[in-house]
């Protein structure tokens, strides 16, 4: 079995994806929103690739049943509430669908799912992600996709990728690593979450804008049980 981390969501674009499975990062912020939603009694997150897409899901449903969270270019979308994970966590999510769009995390989503299995995993759910996809592991070539941020390689998701990969090396021991996964691994093992987020381009905006708390939040190891699969276009707790 194979581990191999893509540095930036564009290089699926040369992914034969059937039979593979896919595990997406977006760890400031879209993945551990995801997590964050689903573990607090969301329902389900429909990830999209944009606003619009967002809203024509959102027209489809009742009123009452949804919450629309999204932004562009780390601007929350007019309309749409903070996407952020402690910002989701203010809101009435239990028992409601989370109508999601982000940059980058979702677009990744979209791009990863043509694979026979698609999660979304963070820093704050990696332990569980990592015990589902050995348990179901059998002999597929998992690709650990870092969303980076419109073509660019990000830190915090490289580190994300890490975080993944010691867990299924330690769980299952002789996966064949490729190098990007060696390297995101070596990288992990030797840099603190919480100083590696807030260094990376993402984490210092963040900060900037008086976000500590979500970084720090987001930095955080393995405290959400949740696994987010994506299930007919939906990503629901598996």
């Amino acid at each position: 079995m194979k581990i191999h981390v893509l540095a930036k969501k564009e290089e699926l674009d040369g992914q034969r994806l059937p039979g593979k499975v896919v595990v997406v990062l977006d760890v400031l912020f879209a993945t551990t929103s995801i997590a964050a939603a689903l573990a607090h009694g969301a329902t389900g997150v429909v990830p999209t690739p944009d606003g619009d897409a967002a809203r024509a899901v959102a027209a489809k449903l009742p009123p009452d049943a949804f919450v629309l969270a999204g932004e562009y270019g780390a601007e929350t979308l007019p309309g749409f509430a903070n996407p952020t994970p402690l910002a989701l966590l203010d809101l009435p999510l239990a028992g409601k669908t989370l109508v999601y769009s982000t940059t980058n995390g979702t677009v990744a989503i979209h791009k990863a799912a043509g694979a026979a299995r698609v999660y979304a995993a963070a820093l704050a759910n990696g332990a569980a992600v990592a015990e589902r996809v050995v348990e179901r592991a059998e002999g597929e070539t998992v690709l650990v996709v870092c969303s980076g941020s419109v073509d660019a390689f990000n830190l915090e998701d490289f580190y994300g990728a890490g975080h993944l990969v010691s867990l299924l090396s330690r769980l299952r021991p002789g996966w064949e690593l490729s190098d990007a996964a060696r390297a995101a691994r070596m990288l992990h093992d030797g840099a603190d979450a919480m100083a590696c987020l807030s260094e990376s381009r993402v984490g210092r905006m963040m900060r900037e804008r008086g976000l500590e708390r979500e970084v720090a939040w987001a930095a955080r190891k393995d405290h959400l049980a949740v696994v987010p699969e994506l299930r007919g276009g939906r990503l629901v707790a598996g």
